[in-house]
């Protein structure tokens, strides 16, 4: 099979999707907060939701690694080596919320604006050279497992697009894990009714060479 940048798996156990939902829900109770994006100042222009984050050390940490393994071994074959900062995010999207384009994994994720650049440098020097010299491993490849029913929100599509410029909304469907190259832009459309919950994670690797 043809490699390809965005790869889902829609059988997952029910009954182990159930056990994972209703075991992360206190995550939501105990932990939950507005996004932030830039620090500690919330940017609801380009995100609004909630979240909280599960350690990889939860049982869900093994489990969705099996999946992410799966996905590398049968298309993707990236150097992988764990998930960023050893922790899962539990994102819940509310009426009104959503998360406007972004890529997880480009290189301005990496760059600080505070980072001069000389003046013989153009912008994207300036990043790769910031790259090169403070980030051992990069995100490499994402993943969303969805844990609302469809019939739960309307709106809140997870929709991709590709280096080749094709679109992609992924599949609704409760249990379903997708996973995509890092670099591929993506959104949360706004959610007009009822809530939208997911699991999401980057898993990391050494810098593209």
């Amino acid at each position: 099979m043809a490699y390809q940048s965005v790869w889902y798996f829609t059988n997952l156990p029910e009954e182990i999707v159930e056990i994972l939902d209703k075991d992360t829900l206190k995550f939501f109770d105990e932990n939950m907060m507005s996004s932030q994006v830039g620090g500690n100042r919330i940017w609801k222009k380009k995100r609004d939701s909630k979240n909280a984050w599960i350690p990889t050390t939860h049982w869900i940490g093994g489990f969705v690694w099996h999946y992410i393994m799966r996905a590398n071994r049968e298309n993707f074959l990236y150097d992988l080596t764990h998930i960023d900062g050893e922790s899962i995010q539990y994102t819940k999207y509310e009426e009104g919320q959503f998360y406007d384009w972004h890529q997880d994994g480009g290189l301005e994720e990496y760059y600080r604006p505070e980072v001069v650049s000389s003046k013989n440098e153009n912008k994207e020097e300036s990043i790769r050279n910031f790259l090169n010299e403070n980030t051992e491993c990069v995100r490499k490849l994402s993943f969303v497992l969805q844990l609302s029913d469809p019939d739960d929100y309307e709106g809140g599509n997870l929709e991709l697009i590709d280096e080749s410029g094709k679109r992609y909304i992924a599949p609704r469907k409760r249990g379903t894990m997708i996973l995509f190259d890092s670099r591929t832009k993506h959104r949360v459309n706004k959610v007009t009714k009822g809530c939208r919950r997911s699991l999401v994670g980057w898993t990391v690797g050494p810098r593209w060479r």
